[in-house]
């Protein structure tokens, strides 16, 4: 038996007892749940995933549905799940579906890696689970098992590394049974060989993992190399009238691309001044709310709230700037949703 089968054979073995067979997106699997599944868990965790993909696939059972949606719809529904730029890809790879493909999403391989928002893994991933396709993938998980298996070092994001584990991911996908497969070991890296504290006496390829072999595990795969996080900070203004609180829409691009968020203050402007010359109104009091930090991937956001009651109900200037209840907005982000929460 070559290595490559044995390694399938083991990994499918356990994956029959062992693995995660009652996932949402398991139950009448086809491509598009596939799909939306795939993207929701690219950098989130399967637990935070499972709730937001249930209100999602009601909303938006099927591509047709998401793409006869309105953008504002489907980020209010990925709202908090962040990576922002992965439902406005969404949205737009739904459209291309149903425009070029009459809604019936495209079964080769090229034609799925040219979607919007869909790189060489996630169509592996789609194309194996959905239809059974021989194709490797490398998510995260994967590759941290890969990485240990063959004892691969250096970082997973330089070319050359990442180059090695899809040589090895390529030779040990089977031409048999790949949608088992493909769920099996990135089950194994999700619930086995974690990144922290592998569970390696039950890992079902242990005996000839180099890593495991070798007694050290944790050194693979390699760190990303330290950078200095930036610091960022902004003032965002919670501006109320009436119970209700003014909302601006972001950009389609950049951080939060499309969401609706509070304005935010430039330097050069008192609060003051900026309802003035933005609302035509005067400020009836004003309140500084304590400091609020949020993280993203490079860099950490330090957001000072200002809350300022205005003295008329100040007419919104444009489509991009929209009196909302705080109860009930639309799509915004998470510190966003939390200032608002205290209204």
């Amino acid at each position: 038996m070559s290595g490559s089968t044995d390694f399938a054979a083991r990994l499918l073995q356990w994956f029959g007892d062992h693995g995660r067979h009652d996932l949402p997106w398991q139950q009448d699997r086809n491509a598009y749940r596939v799909w939306i599944s795939e993207i929701m868990l690219q950098q989130t965790q399967v637990a935070t995933v499972i709730p937001y993909y249930q209100r999602f696939m009601q909303r938006f059972p099927d591509v047709t549905a998401l793409a006869d949606a309105h953008l504002d719809a489907v980020l209010e529904y990925w709202a908090g799940l962040g990576y922002y730029a992965r439902a406005r890809n969404l949205h737009k790879a739904a459209r291309v579906v149903r425009d070029d493909y009459n809604g019936v999403f495209p079964d080769s391989f090229d034609e799925v890696l040219a979607l919007p928002g869909i790189g060489r893994s996630t169509a592996g991933a789609i194309l194996a689970l959905a239809h059974d396709q021989r194709h490797a993938i490398l998510d995260g998980n994967v590759k941290r098992v890969l990485a240990r298996y063959f004892a691969v070092p250096g970082w997973p994001g330089q070319k050359a590394v990442a180059d090695k584990l899809w040589s090895h991911a390529e030779s040990l996908t089977p031409t048999n049974d790949v949608a088992a497969y493909t769920q099996a070991i990135m089950d194994l890296g999700a619930t086995l060989c974690t990144r922290s504290k592998p569970a390696c006496a039950m890992c079902p390829v242990q005996s000839d993992c180099k890593a495991f072999v070798q007694g050290q595990p944790q050194l693979y795969p390699g760190r990303k190399p330290k950078t200095a996080r930036r610091q960022r900070e902004t003032t965002m203004l919670l501006v109320r009238h009436d119970a209700r609180v003014l909302l601006l829409r972001r950009p389609p691009t950049g951080i939060w691309g499309g969401l609706w968020c509070l304005p935010e203050l430039p330097d050069t402007q008192s609060a003051t001044s900026w309802c003035r010359e933005t609302l035509g109104a005067g400020v009836n009091q004003q309140e500084n709310w304590d400091r609020l930090q949020h993280g993203f991937t490079h860099f950490d956001l330090d957001i000072h709230p200002v809350l300022i009651d205005i003295d008329v109900p100040a007419a919104a200037g444009d489509n991009d700037l929209q009196w909302y209840d705080p109860a009930s907005p639309p799509g915004v982000p998470a510190p966003v949703a939390t200032l608002l929460q205290k209204l």
